[in-house]
Formats: structure tokens, C-alpha cells, sequence
């Protein structure tokens, strides 16, 4: 991938992206209104889990997937700024699998190792 694919394959992503954003806000909309004004205590149900521990896993899900836009738009400015592939931690070049991987990565291999285990 060379930084002029870029911006197709970003935007590609981000329509993805954005449609599941949608898709799990409509359902987690869904999911409240069945349940609004329900007096059901789901605590003790043997059969799964409770209504309040799904709710809590589609917001989880849809919170990550708004960080992944916000990281995708952000990416998208570091092409505009003719930054996009540059490590910002180290500042040399991310290679090429990684970012055919990671479109929206703003670390190499190596320093996102160190970001996400600092200790």
C-alpha cells in the first residue's frame, strides 16, 4: 500500500465503520426501548445473561467502534498533512504491511509495543 491508496482505503474503512456505528445504535435502541418500563428482574436467569450485562456489551462495542472513526478521521488528516505513515512517537516510516493492516495506525510495529505495554 503507498500513501496515495490511502485515502480510498481510509474512506473505504470509515463507510464501514460508520455503517456499524449505525447498525449497533439502532439495536442498542432497540434493546432500550423493549425494555424501558420492563419490571423484569433478569438477574437470576439461568438461561443467559442478563439484559443489563448485553446492554453494557453493545455499548462497549459501540464506544470502540466511534474511537476506530475518530482514529480513522485522524488518519485521514495526517494524509492531508502529508504526515500519514510516519511513526508519531519515533518519526520514521511505518512499513507498508502495517499499514495495509492498520490503515488508521499512528505507530510502527515497535513502538506501538511500547505504547501499549509501557511497563
Amino acid at each position: 500500500m503507498t500513501a496515495l491508496d490511502a485515502p480510498d482505503l481510509l474512506a473505504q474503512e470509515r463507510a464501514e465503520v460508520a455503517a456499524r456505528v449505525e447498525a449497533m445504535q439502532a439495536d442498542l435502541g432497540t434493546l432500550h426501548d423493549s425494555t424501558a418500563g420492563s419490571n423484569l428482574d433478569d438477574e437470576h436467569d439461568p438461561e443467559g445473561p442478563t439484559i443489563a450485562f448485553e446492554r453494557a456489551q453493545m455499548e462497549s462495542v459501540l464506544e470502540q467502534a466511534i474511537t476506530h472513526l475518530a482514529e480513522i478521521d485522524a488518519a485521514t488528516e495526517r494524509v492531508a498533512s502529508g504526515t500519514y505513515g510516519v511513526c508519531e512517537r519515533c518519526q520514521r516510516d511505518i512499513n507498508e504491511p502495517r499499514l495495509a493492516a492498520l490503515p488508521s495506525t499512528r505507530y510502527c510495529v515497535e513502538c506501538a509495543t511500547i505504547v501499549q505495554n509501557p511497563d
